[in-house]
């Protein structure tokens, strides 16, 4: 019996150990396909470690693992290696034979665990696989990003809030100006619909030729101001609105403004800067570009306070304004009798403000405005210097006398040229704050009905004008009337002829701006009922000295007759 009993007791040991042989097989053959399976999106119930579908679970201790961390990734984090005791343990069934598939989730809960425990994977799948936020570092985006042209920047700015934080930061404007990744923009100002001035801009892509509208509500009721680029920005000086008649172009009853707004094109946003002392309508402007230390002097001599020259027959500007005498009281006990003609001279220094980078070769600009209307519709002779940093106006002193009405100005290698309506030329030198008469060979001979325009480009000083062209072989005979550019030898004063335009001169109002080494053109009249535009290009560069047209009868054909004379034009590199 003995000898019986031992050999049941090795046959039951045998099959056991046959048994723990097999589940040991079992659980390597699940390992072995979790790792062949394993980065792959999804995979069979059948083939997982611990199925989904069914409650069939070996709980480790006993109980139904319902609602446990199932996914492959979320299988014992804990970092402890099992044992092979563990590894060999038999788990009883709780619910059912092993193979039998009992869903005891509710309705949809099983795909809810599956999607939260491989979040990651299905991330991965959603995003395309030329996503830049994906497999690009944030430097090269920006890179790619500074070659846009302005159109794509400002659609790339949409796509999500990365790029348009990467693209709005003033590092990225800093090196997009830089680099030679920009192209002329042209913006027209001012234009009238249906007898309003119209709150639109409408702006030029040179490099692509296409038009474009912006909305500027802040500019309804607005007119005759004109306009200036300052780096990537846009100013708005001046201007007159009615006040029977809001939004009208009407002079019957008008008022002056001194307001000066700030448009910036690469952020579509508007800002006011500080007013001007005076208000005036159509003044002539002037950018400088200074350095951190450059010394403003603004001089005016004490004979002319106390002695104001007269602007209109005879008659003391202390009658025009009371406040003069005033201030005239106040001048002559402040100073001493004996240095009354003496020069009284103020010097305002462009220093950066607290925090703020004042290296040497820091750009900094300065707006001048002159001449233009005034509150009574007269001619103004007084000028104003704007300075960024103070954000402040500073008069500077009065056009020389019997130098006329000024019609138009620019600033060229540092000294501000003016001409007026009779045909003289002064400069302004802004470090040295006075005038200064320029005489120049007998000007270019010009129908006066057409004001002259001054232009820089390059450091060369030029002028397009209208004249008379006479016939062939028959002198003193006008033929018809040409637009020339002349340039100014600024070492000999006199004037050369460089091209002549190749449309009529229709448009007595004409804007011309310079980018660079290109000037470009806009003219704008009424003919036959219908109002057209022409946009023009001179490049300077060219060895042709010829003008193209890049544009023809894209706005003006939905305007008013009005914008030929209210317009206005600035020049923006983006």
């Amino acid at each position: 019996m003995s000898e019986k009993l031992s050999g049941e007791e090795s046959l039951c040991q045998d099959v056991e150990s046959l048994s723990v042989s097999k589940r040991l097989v079992r659980s390597v053959s699940q390992k072995l396909k979790r790792k062949n399976h394993r980065g792959e999106g999804e995979e069979d119930d059948d083939t997982r470690a611990v199925s989904l579908s069914c409650l069939t679970l070996y709980g480790r201790g006993g109980g139904c693992k319902v609602g446990a961390e199932t996914g492959e990734e979320f299988v014992d984090y804990g970092g402890r290696r099992r044992s092979t005791s563990e590894e060999t343990k038999v788990y009883a069934a709780i619910c059912g034979k092993e193979e039998t598939a009992v869903d005891c989730f509710a309705y949809g809960m099983k795909e809810k665990f599956w999607r939260r425990n491989n979040r990651r994977i299905l991330q991965l799948k959603a995003a395309p696989h030329d996503s830049m936020n994906v497999f690009l570092p944030d430097d090269i985006l920006e890179m790619c990003l500074l070659r846009l042209p302005l159109t794509s920047l400002m659609n790339a700015r949409l796509v999500c809030k990365k790029w348009r934080s990467l693209t709005s930061t003033i590092r990225f404007m800093h090196m997009r100006r830089e680099g030679l990744y920009q192209s002329p923009w042209l913006f027209l100002f001012g234009v009238v619909k249906d007898g309003y001035c119209s709150g639109v801009i409408h702006a030029l892509d040179v490099s692509l030729n296409q038009w474009h509208k912006i909305d500027a509500a802040i500019l309804k009721g607005r007119f005759l101001f004109s306009v200036t680029s300052v780096q990537d920005d846009v100013f708005v000086i001046g201007g007159c609105s009615s006040l029977t008649n809001f939004g009208k172009v009407d002079r019957s009853s008008f008022k002056t403004h001194k307001g000066v707004l700030v448009f910036s094109p690469l952020t579509k946003s508007w800002r006011k800067a500080a007013s001007m002392k005076y208000a005036r309508s159509s003044p002539i402007l002037g950018v400088f570009e200074v350095g951190p230390d450059c010394l403003i002097r603004t001089q005016q001599n004490r004979y002319e306070r106390r002695f104001y020259r007269s602007r209109v027959g005879g008659v003391s500007d202390v009658y025009e304004d009371p406040h003069r005498l005033s201030v005239r009281r106040q001048f002559r006990h402040s100073v001493d009798g004996n240095d009354v003609l003496t020069t009284h001279s103020k010097q305002h220094k462009l220093s950066g403000q607290k925090g703020e980078n004042t290296c040497k070769d820091h750009k900094r600009y300065v707006v001048i405005a002159v001449g233009g209307l005034g509150s009574w519709d007269e001619p103004l002779d007084l000028g104003e210097l704007y300075d960024f940093v103070s954000n402040k106006w500073t008069e500077i002193p009065r056009l020389p006398v019997d130098f006329g009405v000024a019609c138009s100005g620019v600033v060229c290698s540092g000294i501000f040229y003016v001409y007026s309506e009779t045909d003289k030329l002064v400069g302004y030198d802004v470090e040295r704050g006075y005038w200064v008469r320029i005489q120049t060979t007998p000007p270019p001979p010009r129908v006066h009905e057409y004001y002259p325009k001054l232009i820089s480009c390059g450091g060369r000083l030029f002028m397009l004008s209208v004249s008379w062209c006479e016939g062939e072989g028959q002198i003193g005979r006008r033929n018809k009337a040409v637009r020339k550019l002349w340039e100014l030898d600024l070492m000999y004063f006199s004037w050369r002829e460089v091209s002549v335009h190749p449309d009529a001169p229709m448009d007595w109002n004409a804007a011309f701006v310079a980018d660079k080494s290109l000037i470009f053109g806009l003219e704008m009249f009424k003919i036959f009922g219908q109002v057209l535009d022409f946009v023009t290009m001179f490049d300077m560069s060219d060895t042709r000295t010829s003008w193209s047209h890049i544009s023809r009868n894209h706005v003006a054909h939905e305007l008013d007759a009005a914008s030929c004379m209210t317009k206005s034009m600035a020049v923006l590199h983006l």
